[in-house]
């Protein structure tokens, strides 16, 4: 198996428009191990088109608990299941995650029962472990290491950058996070740097389209990156390619890819992709050396 990262969702929020992108949620495969970063909607869907089976999901990975990274969870590993999922999945989370993952078998109760009896299928509830995580070591195993960074995304406390090693590769995901310089040191020399991003002109526009538009924008502005300042972060740590997502905005028909490259620029000079669903970013040789390619995503 190719080492490849697979946008599957690049859309910041939990809204969804006609045509329109679907929110966070990202396959890594890495050292032969197959692992779904966030799991907002459309995340089953994405990974099907991406061409995994279901039954291979193996490790998942959930930055916090906004709805836009974890919607779609257990319906993931629900569906998994259903689809002849046999073997134990991990999931990897913050505080509340355990709490998620119950809460979502109660309400599934009857289905599950009715399934194993009806379907001979093995008990779910006994298929999940869910680890729950803070700063630092979050996995080390058979050469994989995953360790963790708190960011700043308020109101959230539990918000954290991940960091993906092995053999030399690395991938570093930013989580949502406002302007975090010590996020430099954390994504220092990582072959791929995967960061939010916000156009403030975009910005504008989408909090005139709510109700709650003053609130809506005093949020985005405390809480996330400009394009600009994910430039800034890529530059200070030197990585070897910028991989934008969970753009805001990411439907407004006003933006093009040009504006996006144009605001980084200003601060990276370096390689750099603007994220889009479906896009595949294979990993070739050492980290920093990577093809893009396109993968057809169907309705996504």
């Amino acid at each position: 198996m190719s080492d490849r990262l697979v946008l599957l969702g690049t859309k910041g929020g939990p809204a969804i428009r006609p045509g329109g992108p679907w929110p966070t949620s990202t396959l890594l495969e890495l050292g032969g191990r197959t692992m779904v970063i966030d799991c907002g909607l459309g995340v089953t869907r994405g990974l099907t088109d991406a061409g995994l089976s279901l039954k291979a999901l193996d490790l998942v990975f959930v930055t916090h608990p906004h709805s836009d990274h974890v919607l779609e969870l257990g319906a993931l590993i629900h569906t998994a299941w259903t689809a002849g999922l046999a073997t134990p999945v991990t999931v990897f989370g913050p505080a509340g995650m355990n709490r998620y993952w119950q809460s979502f078998v109660q309400a599934l109760e009857f289905d599950i029962e009715t399934r194993i009896a009806d379907e001979g299928r093995p008990d779910l509830r006994e298929m999940v472990e869910i680890v729950e995580f803070g700063e630092g070591d979050v996995l080390r195993d058979a050469g994989l290491s995953v360790t963790a960074l708190r960011v700043d995304h308020p109101p959230v406390t539990d918000c954290f950058a991940l960091r993906f090693e092995h053999a030399g590769r690395s991938v570093v995901f930013s989580a949502d996070t406002a302007f975090f310089p010590p996020l430099a040191e954390f994504a220092r020399g990582a072959g791929i740097l995967l960061h939010e991003a916000m156009l403030e002109q975009g910005v504008e526009r989408l909090v005139a389209r709510t109700g709650n538009g003053a609130r809506l924008r005093e949020h985005l502005m405390a809480s996330h990156s400009l394009a600009g300042e994910a430039g800034t972060i890529a530059a200070r740590a030197g990585v070897g390619r910028l991989v934008l997502n969970h753009l805001i905005p990411a439907d407004d028909p006003e933006i093009g890819e040009t504006d996006w490259i144009e605001a980084v620029r200003k601060t990276w000079s370096g390689p750099l992709t603007i994220g889009h669903d479906g896009l595949v970013v294979a990993i070739e040789g050492d980290s920093a050396r990577i093809r893009e390619d396109w993968h057809e995503t169907g309705d996504t």
